[in-house]
């Protein structure tokens, strides 16, 4: 197991439009991907991630992507 002497933790939702209007959405690919390369240029890596899903409003939900990373 890597040890890491930093951690830093991000969240990537889908946007609140595309649940109201669809109902439901996937998460935005081009959006995680954009971020992650841009922490991995930092140096940062992927240590732990989880998907989660959040109510809004009454009937709809959002997913959320929290990412831990470590460097």
């Amino acid at each position: 197991m890597e040890k890491y002497s930093e951690y830093k933790v991000i969240l990537i939702t889908e946007s609140g439009c595309s649940s109201i209007f669809l109902g439901s959405a996937t998460l935005p690919v081009e959006k995680v991907n954009q971020r992650l390369n841009k922490e991995a240029k930092e140096g940062w890596q992927v240590v732990f991630q989880v998907i989660e899903k959040k109510r809004t409003a009454l009937f709809w939900s959002r997913e959320a992507l929290l990412v831990t990373l470590g460097r």
